[in-house]
């Protein structure tokens, strides 16, 4: 019998279908927080990570904030844990009604597999970024809208106009757009999105355009694909924030789920194919313990893949608002 049980455990672990996706090792120590350099665009709080290689190096887009609005700043590394900040990719234009206070660039388009170098991918020779900003100075104030931008070099960019607002979509989505995330399936473009119902306390769900040309864009009829989940589950509040990436023929989507419990935590949700998911109830990246970095939120996934594991960035936070701390951390699939 003893032979048997040992027999079975590799195909125990092949029906597990969240193992590709685990990273339970957290290090323990912020990798990148708020500079504290008077003026800087990162001064206060860094938020939003979003990864991917390029020229034989690690680059992370991140989001800062000055206490005025949020403006989108890079770094790089060779290891994926010591960063040097790079400086700012996308300011704040105040001569533009749209940006402002505000541009934050949550994702460029790049390879979609799991376990690809997460290499960015050009299209007619640029680079294209997708951004969303907020039409009022101050931390995530009024109904954001959605915009692209494009670049030869992933450092310079020229902003392009809105594609998505919020007046233009369903009830779901009215009272403001958030984090959208860019993939390439086939010919078609996927902007996956989370967005908030009007009024307070607000609802977020996770919904799709799509478009053919990154000009015209139309909403899927299936969002929201991610719904908040039931009373006491993690996302009854939240399930927001996506990345979607494809792992053996299959589509995970990484998202955040905040809850009533008033934690908010990393989590998954898998399919078939790039427009239908099912949510996994097992938490990813969960809150820590008191005096820890994310004692309060381990939110706002990005990931890649090297030497063999699984690199986890999040925005994690600790201490209560609004003399929070909130930075960057990184979880892994195997031990540091």
């Amino acid at each position: 019998m003893a032979g048997a049980g040992l027999a079975a455990l590799p195909a125990q672990a092949a029906r597990d279908p969240l193992a590709p996706y685990r990273t339970p090792y957290k290090h323990p120590k912020l990798i990148l927080g708020g500079s504290g350099v008077k003026g800087s665009f990162d001064e206060e709080a860094v938020d939003c990570p979003f990864v991917f290689s390029a020229n034989g190096k690690f680059f992370l887009t991140y989001v800062g904030f000055d206490g005025t609005g949020y403006q989108t700043g890079i770094c790089e590394s060779h290891d994926l844990l010591n960063w040097q900040r790079l400086g700012l990719i996308m300011a704040r234009d105040p001569a533009d009604p749209v940006t402002r206070h505000n541009i934050a660039c949550a994702s460029i388009l790049r390879e979609n597999d799991l376990r690809s170098p997460a290499r960015l991918v050009k299209v007619d020779g640029h680079y294209v970024a997708a951004w969303h900003a907020y039409p009022s100075p101050g931390y995530e104030e009024g109904p954001a809208v959605i915009g692209l931008a494009f670049s030869k070099d992933f450092m310079r960019w020229e902003r392009g106009p809105v594609i998505l607002r919020a007046e233009d979509g369903a009830e779901w989505e009215r009272g403001g757009l958030y984090k959208p995330y860019l993939v390439k399936v086939g010919d078609t473009f996927h902007l996956y999105y989370n967005a908030k119902t009007a009024g307070t306390p607000w609802k977020e769900q996770t919904g799709l355009a799509i478009s053919k040309d990154l000009k015209r864009w139309t909403r899927h009829p299936a969002s929201p694909l991610l719904r908040f989940g039931p009373k006491g589950a993690p996302d009854d509040r939240f399930a927001s924030d996506p990345v979607v990436v494809t792992h053996e023929g299959k589509w995970a989507m990484f998202y955040f789920g905040l809850s009533t419990d008033g934690f908010a935590r990393d989590l998954i949700a898998l399919g078939d194919s790039p427009t239908a998911f099912t949510k996994q109830s097992e938490v990813l990246v969960d809150v820590g313990p008191p005096g820890s970095i994310d004692e309060k939120y381990a939110h706002k996934p990005a990931v890649i893949w090297h030497d063999g594991a699984l690199y986890h960035f999040y925005c994690a936070v600790s201490g209560k608002w609004p003399n929070d701390v909130r930075g960057l951390a990184v979880a892994r699939s195997r031990p540091w």
